[in-house]
């Protein structure tokens, strides 16, 4: 049964999409027929066939009651394409796979992907259905705080390559999202608690009564509170749904989006995706960038300790071995770089954010070497 919350469906409006993200407990079972109902009846009567893409791992918790809906509608089990856990199967290779399988399985440009998963499956599916026979439709079944608060709409899809993160991809959204939040108890403690720095990076940069809610509730937060939780989500999703509705293509507001994101994407590559989660190096990230901010004199001090206090408050923080160097460098790599001129996201009080482009090597390498020092002393 989903519990009703205010706000539980919240559109997405782009030039290019229209579509809803939907938030609930007990969403899973309702996919089958949510989904045929977008098709107008093609998945009953058989005019469209399904593919479920997720890993064995979350196949086994979630899949059997997702399968459930449709079969509900008298529709044949799901055919699954399988992807092993983990940010190193985020290739091209991955997806050169997935499409032969698709190809060979007979999937043509009526087919739909079904995206159960993190942000990894999300972003793998997503691009999958973006090149696919030139492009077929996918809806988003996030199951991690991660994917449900952020990667799973939007419309950014993608993979990495061995130069960084998400640097093949392409927009494409997906026709619907379900993030059902009971898929969240079963979530490792690390994973719910980095997942929740995307949530308070959406507080910092443009919703100040999240971010004093996230401030003031942590440990209902923590505690795994449904409630408390799904407000979190739904915040998160408002938030993201808003931007991406006022700058599809990445252009300028969707910008602040990737507070924490330059270094923390620094810190993940430095690292081979091995030592941190993808939530806890952007949380290194901002909390470079609100010092960086505070510096900068484009936040008040005051305001940066609260800020910088919160993102703590939802670690442990892990700590990570990479040169400050480095981090800088790669950088220089990053995807919203344009004609060679880096672009950084600096909090401007609580609730609001700016793109600055004249950040200087010496002052990201300042910061860069005020995180990587202390990440060093910090057991991993």
């Amino acid at each position: 049964m989903v519990r009703v919350i205010e706000n539980s469906v919240i559109g997405v409006r782009t030039p290019s999409a229209v579509y809803d993200v939907e938030i609930g407990e007990g969403l899973l079972n309702g996919v089958g027929a949510r989904l045929d109902a977008l098709l107008e009846g093609g998945l009953r009567a058989g005019r469209q066939r399904a593919f479920l893409v997720t890993s064995p791992e979350i196949d086994r918790l979630w899949g059997g009651r997702l399968e459930s809906g449709f079969q509900n509608l008298g529709f044949p089990g799901l055919t699954r394409l399988l992807v092993p856990a983990g940010e190193e199967h985020k290739r091209l290779i991955t997806v050169e796979r997935l499409a032969e399988e698709l190809a060979q399985l007979g999937a043509d440009r009526d087919s739909v992907l079904i995206a159960l998963g993190g942000g990894v499956l999300g972003d793998l599916t997503g691009f999958l259905a973006a090149i696919y026979m030139r492009g077929i439709r996918y809806v988003g079944v996030p199951t991690t705080l991660l994917a449900q608060v952020d990667s799973s709409l939007g419309g950014k899809t993608g993979v990495n390559l061995a130069a960084g993160k998400n640097l093949a991809g392409a927009f494409h959204h997906p026709m619907a999202v379900y993030a059902d939040t009971a898929t969240l108890a079963t979530l490792p403690a690390a994973e719910l608690r980095a997942g929740l720095q995307e949530a308070v990076k959406a507080g910092i940069i443009r919703d100040r009564t999240l971010f004093e809610f996230l401030e003031n509730h942590r440990d209902a937060v923590l505690a795994g509170s449904p409630e408390a939780l799904t407000r979190a989500v739904a915040a998160s999703v408002r938030v993201k749904a808003e931007v991406v509705s006022a700058d599809e293509r990445e252009g300028g507001l969707r910008m602040i989006l990737n507070l924490g994101h330059t270094l923390g994407h620094a810190i993940e590559a430095a690292t081979e995706y091995q030592q941190l989660l993808h939530g806890e190096a952007v949380a290194w990230g901002m909390i470079a960038a609100v010092r960086l901010g505070a510096r900068r004199g484009t936040v008040t001090g005051a305001e940066a300790e609260r800020m910088e206090r919160t993102i703590r408050a939802y670690g442990p923080l892990r700590g990570f071995t990479a040169e400050a160097e480095q981090l800088v460098a790669l950088t220089a790599r990053d995807k919203k770089n344009r004609s060679g001129t880096r672009s950084f996201v600096l909090p401007v009080g609580i609730g609001d954010a700016v793109v600055v482009k004249n950040l200087t090597e010496a002052e990201l390498l300042q910061a860069a070497q005020a995180v990587a020092m202390e990440a060093k002393g910090v057991s991993a």
